[in-house]
């Protein structure tokens, strides 16, 4: 099982109409394989759209996109060429104690989607710890999901965190900061992090 994490740039105040010609697009793209979430950023890098997807392997990654593209309606890709600055893919492993995330959750409308850098050789062993660890702070509210990168921007541990809102979130952390519930002691450190604030599109899976 993998996941691919992929993250458009996209023009100044042109995120609805993105959002808008993806949701007219995706009964074709789901034809296919699975939507796990669909987000765009709210603070963090902006003018983003951010969508993770589920394959058993890059094999089965390769066939579905090439039959998406395919398919008869001409409806996909979604028709934003024009709109677009940047394109990113990232493969991703997910962690042994994640959420299958094999079908929707109604987890919330705020994700937090924590991107940290290690030195080489590390993220992994940071990936099994914190999935070891997770089930203290999983028994508050769910995770979305702990990922390692494969191919794409190496050397990075991916952490997924829904809320139901901005209020939610600063509830959570109040159970936890200041205390040994979460995070867990690793000795590794990160070298760059990154946090991006998202919001669901209303087709997201994840919402």
């Amino acid at each position: 099982m993998l996941f691919e994490l992929r993250t458009y740039t996209v023009k100044p105040n042109s995120v609805p109409e993105v959002e808008k010609r993806f949701a007219e697009a995706i009964e074709t793209r789901v034809k296919y394989s699975p939507l796990v979430g669909f987000w765009h950023t709210e603070i963090g890098p902006l003018n983003q759209v951010v969508h993770l997807w589920r394959y058993e392997n890059l094999q089965e990654r390769a066939d579905v996109r090439a039959a998406a593209i395919a398919d008869p309606s001409g409806n996909w890709p979604p028709k934003i060429t024009d709109m677009l600055e940047t394109m990113s893919s990232d493969i991703l492993i997910p962690g042994e104690t994640n959420d299958p995330l094999d079908g929707p959750r109604e987890w919330g409308n705020l994700y937090e989607l924590r991107m940290y850098t290690y030195p080489s050789g590390t993220a992994r062993n940071v990936l099994k710890h914190f999935s070891a660890s997770v089930e203290r702070r999983a028994a508050i509210y769910p995770h979305g999901g702990f990922f390692m990168s494969d191919l794409g921007e190496l050397n990075r541990f991916y952490q997924l965190w829904p809320y139901k809102d901005w209020a939610h979130r600063e509830e959570i952390r109040k159970q936890y900061v200041g205390t040994d519930i979460w995070p867990p002691h690793t000795e590794e450190r990160p070298v760059h992090q990154l946090v991006r604030h998202m919001v669901p599109a209303a087709f997201s899976p994840l919402h």
